[in-house]
């Protein structure tokens, strides 16, 4: 059962309970805010962290982006950005990769970061295209929905969906990507 089937049945998990008593809100405010789609806890079971609340009545939350591209590749300085952004106070970290070893670096984003770590999909999906298809738009619904359940399973706590893609706007960034969509 997700979280927000959890709270839409009125159940209040302790990972609510824990935020709640952090941002100085009730458990049940934030499982109503919860199942009503205003507020989230994104936090993967494997993904071991100190759950964060995103929402209504909560203070602002500071992402912070890192990654490679196919031009600046070094795992070891996006690491030392992750724990420069962590003692700081980021209280989560963005993996924005378009190139390199994608996979290698966010799998040492997720030992090492003690915050909630995101991606956006969609770029790993579409370099994949880029590489195996010949171009970003052979890319299938399929290819992107293989991209986020992998990132899932390997313990992502969120993920941004860029939905209003088209091949119009894919056709206009070819020159800047350095891939082609065709």
């Amino acid at each position: 059962m997700t979280r927000i089937e959890m709270a839409k049945k009125g159940i209040v998990t302790d990972e609510v309970r824990l935020v709640a008593a952090a941002e100085g809100i009730s458990p049940e405010q934030l499982s109503e805010d919860i199942a009503e789609g205003v507020s989230v806890i994104p936090i993967n079971k494997n993904h071991k962290i100190t759950p964060i609340g995103i929402g209504r009545m909560m203070r602002t939350k500071i992402n912070a982006n890192i990654g490679t591209s196919k031009d600046k590749i070094s795992i070891e300085s996006e690491m030392e950005k992750l724990e420069v952004l962590v003692k700081y106070g980021a209280d989560a970290v963005m993996d924005l990769s378009t190139g390199g070893p994608i996979k290698e670096l966010r799998s040492m984003m997720l030992k090492k970061s003690p915050v909630a770590v995101g991606t956006v999909p969609i770029y790993e999906a579409a370099v994949m295209s880029a590489e195996q298809k010949g171009a970003i738009a052979k890319m299938t619904a399929d290819d992107l929905f293989a991209v986020i359940e992998a990132h899932a399973a390997e313990g992502v706590d969120f993920v941004t969906v860029h939905s209003g893609l088209t091949m119009r706007l894919l056709r206009g960034s070819k020159a800047k990507a350095g891939y082609s969509i065709s």
